[in-house]
């Protein structure tokens, strides 16, 4: 009788060939995520919490005839919109460049929007209303 031992490997020797790239991974990604600047997650905290921007641009367009005509009414924009778009201060907060998903009664599209701010009221440069289908760019402001 023959009396081999079989070694048994542990747990890191079994599993290193996707571990190994899995932390470096983690590591690449938190790395990325801690040095984007600062500055952007205060952009979508300002925007998250200034309603008004939005809302009142949202009104403008929704008093556009060819906005209720290709995307419809738009309504009110979730938290989670403003999460995912994009958002720029500038001037001390005082400057915004703005896009967000809108979702109308009749489409969806995004909106953008640049602002600037006037004591506590929004000055709008642009509102621009973009949808897919059918592929078309609305301008409600345009002051440029």
């Amino acid at each position: 009788m023959n009396n081999e031992l079989i070694e048994s490997k542990n747990w890191f020797q079994s599993n290193w060939k996707w571990i190994i790239p899995l932390v470096l991974s983690l590591v690449l990604i938190s790395g990325y995520l801690l040095s984007s600047s600062d500055e952007n997650i205060m952009d979508f905290a300002q925007a998250y919490n200034d309603t008004a921007l939005y809302e009142k641009a949202i009104e403008k367009a929704n008093s556009n005839k060819r906005v209720l005509e290709t995307v419809g009414e738009i309504q009110p924009i979730d938290k989670l919109a403003i999460l995912e778009g994009n958002t720029i201060y500038t001037d001390n907060n005082t400057s915004v460049v703005l896009s967000i998903r809108i979702k109308g009664t009749k489409s969806k599209g995004k909106l953008d929007i640049t602002a600037k701010k006037m004591g506590s009221e929004w000055n709008y440069k642009k509102i621009l209303v973009r949808c897919k289908n059918p592929k078309e760019e609305i301008r409600v402001v345009d002051s440029n």
